[in-house]
């Protein structure tokens, strides 16, 4: 082992051994102390050697994080094991606020390396279909730590701009009234018929999906485990798949033959027509806020 104390801070994605990278397992593997929350320590309870595990529930994550920050300052090999992946609603960003409150620079020990996983928007959207193929956001509806003001806003923006939208924590035993608001402010932008899918515990046991629209998804069980995809105008349904187109099809043919557009042409003005309306309409907003 090095002499000098180091934090790995590890994606382990949606929680199936099969869908962790090979940085995680080495890191895990290279570790003396596994830290994590109780359900995650038991995910990766297969991969564990022997080493010292130090278990916290729920709501516990900044003393994890100064834990962490203790062991490597004792020259320790340190893992901090979060679900999806680190730098998305996980530990890393913690980790580092823990760090420079102590005043940690870059390349001061402890060192700290972040794994990446596979987030929770990304598993949940490849189990139905291609649904954030456009631009989209995730949204925390969790006001635990953010006002519900500033959460409220962030929907109705969101909402507006037309962005697909992944909504976490969305309901939990005492937050109920947070996902009714959102699907409220959803509904003045957009269509009642909007896709939305439902899926719980993606990849691991009890994994639940449920595919319905921005007008009924109320009427499932929506709890904290569940990440709410929200499609945006473009969304659809085809079977069992959530489908946001990406644009091809305002610029190519996508049956069979030879394509209307060279490459170049696609760069043209008059082969992209809403480009130029969208720029004249920011333009018109940005003189407005300057005439003001």
């Amino acid at each position: 082992m090095s002499g000098r104390g180091k934090i790995s801070i590890i994606g382990f994605g949606p929680g199936s051994e099969e869908h962790l990278t090979q940085r995680a397992r080495n890191a895990i593997s290279e570790c003396e102390v596994i830290l994590g929350y109780n359900t995650y320590i038991r995910l990766v309870q297969p991969l564990l050697t022997g080493q010292e595990i130090v278990r916290t529930g729920m709501t516990e994550e900044v003393s994890r994080a100064q834990k962490a920050v203790e062991l490597a300052k004792e020259a320790r090999q340190v893992a901090v094991i979060s679900s999806g992946d680190p730098g998305v609603y996980g530990m890393a960003g913690l980790v580092f606020e823990v760090l420079i409150e102590q005043g940690w620079q870059p390349g001061d020990v402890p060192e700290v390396e972040v794994i990446p996983g596979i987030a929770a928007v990304q598993s949940c959207a490849s189990l139905v279909g291609a649904p954030i193929m456009h631009d989209a956001c995730t949204i925390s509806l969790s006001d635990h730590l953010t006002p519900w003001e500033v959460i409220a806003r962030r929907v109705e923006a969101a909402a507006a701009a037309d962005f697909v939208i992944a909504l976490y924590n969305p309901r939990s035993g005492r937050r109920t009234q947070q996902i009714v608001e959102t699907q409220r402010i959803l509904l003045i932008h957009r269509a009642p018929e909007t896709p939305v899918a439902l899926v719980k515990s993606a990849y691991r046991v009890g994994q639940q999906i449920v595919r319905t629209t921005l007008a009924e998804m109320l009427e499932y069980e929506i709890g904290m485990l569940t990440t709410v995809l929200i499609g945006n105008s473009m969304t659809f349904w085809h079977g069992d798949l959530m489908i946001t187109p990406r644009g091809y099809q305002r610029k190519y043919d996508l049956a069979p033959g030879v394509q209307s557009l060279q490459p170049g042409e696609r760069l043209h003005t008059e082969h992209e027509p809403w480009a130029l309306e969208t720029a004249v309409h920011l333009a018109e907003e940005a003189l407005r806020k300057v005439q003001k």
